[in-house]
């Protein structure tokens, strides 16, 4: 299964923050055994996902399963929990017998809550426990319902996003500018962005490579072709490039192609 282009959500239980989290985690989810094997059975399968920049764990709740990070493969064990930045495809070989909890968060939340510049973990694959407590790992293994789990992340999340609250200027330089180009239709180029939040080109720049880990180039030409290849896979007779700041369809299948390596060409199978 490819993100994106299959709904690889509906293998997962979700959980979205409406606290102040909201700003930074995106998401809370767990695989579920029940819709797992409702839409695969017990066959094996692989789940394949595009660069995001966002900060992702995993902690294992079931037994060891393997993972390919860019060109690298990683057999992760079952007592094992990882952080990956996904700034490169991510590919997870599935089994009937997976169990994972994943915490997603926004470009740059993971120093927000934590303290953790995420520029670190480019091309990494950071063992959990060296951004998480060890103890608070095992709780939430512990644990045997999806909610009780998120009760406890929520209130340790918030009790270090609390402590450690303040005006952070080069996340808000970033956040603000990500929500200018979404607000603008995803057309405005990384110097017009520089124009409306009152700083310079070589600023925003600096910014989006301290808080992100990239260019604010590659990392706004990714959220253009997610959002406009999301919406072509939903209703593609409607689809129309100018929505999601393409010339035409030419430059939004070139962009496809060059975003994930496959051609448009596969969904008409």
């Amino acid at each position: 299964m490819t993100e994106i282009f299959d709904n690889i959500r509906k293998l997962y239980r979700f959980y979205v923050p409406t606290n102040e989290l909201a700003e930074y985690i995106e998401f809370f989810s767990e695989s579920s055994a029940e819709e797992t094997y409702r839409h695969v059975a017990d066959n094996r399968f692989t789940v394949r996902m595009f660069p995001s920049w966002t900060p992702t764990c995993y902690i294992n709740l079931g037994e060891p399963y393997q993972m390919v990070v860019g060109t690298s493969r990683y057999l992760v064990r079952k007592e094992i929990d990882v952080l990956l930045l996904r700034n490169s495809v991510v590919e997870r070989f599935n089994l009937p017998t997976d169990h994972i909890f994943t915490i997603k968060f926004y470009p740059g939340g993971l120093e927000a809550v934590l303290g953790v510049n995420q520029v670190h973990l480019v091309d990494q694959v950071v063992r959990l426990e060296t951004i998480l407590p060890a103890e608070l790992i095992q709780r939430i293994k512990r644990l045997t319902a999806f909610e009780e789990r998120i009760e406890l992340l929520e209130s340790f999340f918030l009790s270090q996003y609390l402590s450690r609250k303040r005006a952070d200027h080069y996340q808000t330089i970033v956040s603000n500018t990500i929500g200018t180009f979404e607000a603008s239709g995803l057309v405005l180029n990384p110097g017009q962005l520089a124009d409306r939040t009152f700083v310079t080109s070589k600023t925003i720049n600096r910014y989006f490579h301290r808080v992100v880990g990239t260019s604010p180039k590659q990392y706004l030409s990714a959220v253009r072709v997610r959002a406009a290849l999301t919406g072509y896979v939903a209703n593609r007779n409607q689809f129309s490039p100018d929505d999601f700041g393409y010339y035409d369809m030419s430059h939004f299948y070139k962009d496809v192609v060059r975003f994930t390596g496959q051609k448009l060409s596969r969904l008409r199978k």
